[in-house]
């Protein structure tokens, strides 16, 4: 059945010009500035893309910041994309509908995630920073995201701190300190757009939403996607992008910035 978005009709999955074929994107630094609407510009070449392949995005925020970003107050980021993968698939949409999702506390448990907390608020007290704002430990379903400065800082903030983070290694300094403490505990640290930096269990990384991926074929009028672009900025070991970028079940682009996925994409897909 073909979808409808606003007044444009989209074909069904299985009947893209591009067969088999599904686009994934990042979306700090890729579709959009980190917490700014994307631009129009890309909205309308995202939705041009989709009448030709499977349209996604895999990003570590929750999917409430993932519609701030993607979506309107009018339109669903959920009706935008063909699959939304939030916290790197551990939420994860279909077509509008919601798939199977997993627990980020369920797996490490109350006990030692009250351990792991306590020893992130202890270094955060101790942190030496030009300026600190306010929520400075993020709970998510999939994971849970540190931010040495607090995720309030305003854009500005943002992008001071981002420049300060990169001479004096604040985030890279944090995560060593981490796996010293925890050794054996099985987490995977991730450093993500400006300001923080991502904590899951090893394997719940972006390369998590491909089950999703690789699932379709087993569902009624579901496409074996034999094909799988990544778009990313993160795409050098120890960034969020890495692991999906480098995958062997992708074919990875590396982008700087929103306007050279564009350039990109519109490259690739001849839009």
């Amino acid at each position: 059945m073909a979808a409808t978005v606003g007044a444009t009709v989209l074909p069904p999955l299985a009947d893209r010009p591009l067969k088999n074929t599904v686009v994934l994107f990042d979306v700090d630094n890729t579709l959009t500035v980190p917490r700014v609407p994307a631009k129009p510009e890309m909205l309308q070449l995202l939705s041009a893309l989709r009448h030709k392949v499977a349209l996604g995005f895999v990003g570590g925020s929750d999917l409430a910041k993932q519609q701030e970003q993607l979506g309107t107050p009018e339109i669903p980021v959920t009706t935008l994309f063909d699959f939304c993968f939030s916290e790197n698939g551990l939420t994860a949409y279909r077509l509008g509908a919601p798939l199977a999702s997993h627990s980020f506390i369920k797996w490490i448990g109350e006990e030692q995630y009250k351990k792991f907390v306590r020893f992130i608020m202890h270094y955060l007290a101790d942190l030496d920073l030009p300026i600190k704002r306010g929520t400075f430990i993020e709970f998510r379903n999939g994971m849970i995201n540190v931010s040495p400065i607090g995720r309030n800082a305003s854009v500005q903030e943002r992008n001071e701190y981002q420049k300060y983070d990169l001479e004096h290694r604040i985030r890279e300094k944090f995560i060593e300190a981490l796996k010293k403490e925890f050794p054996d505990i099985g987490l995977t640290y991730s450093i993500g757009g400006q300001i923080s930096f991502d904590v899951f269990p090893q394997g719940w990384n972006k390369t998590y939403c491909l089950q999703h991926i690789e699932n379709e074929k087993n569902l009624p009028g579901g496409v074996d996607y034999t094909t799988v672009h990544f778009f990313g900025d993160k795409t050098f070991e120890g960034g969020n992008d890495y692991e999906i970028y480098a995958d062997s079940r992708t074919v990875g682009h590396s982008v700087k910035d929103p306007e050279d996925c564009a350039k990109q994409i519109k490259e690739l897909f001849n839009l």
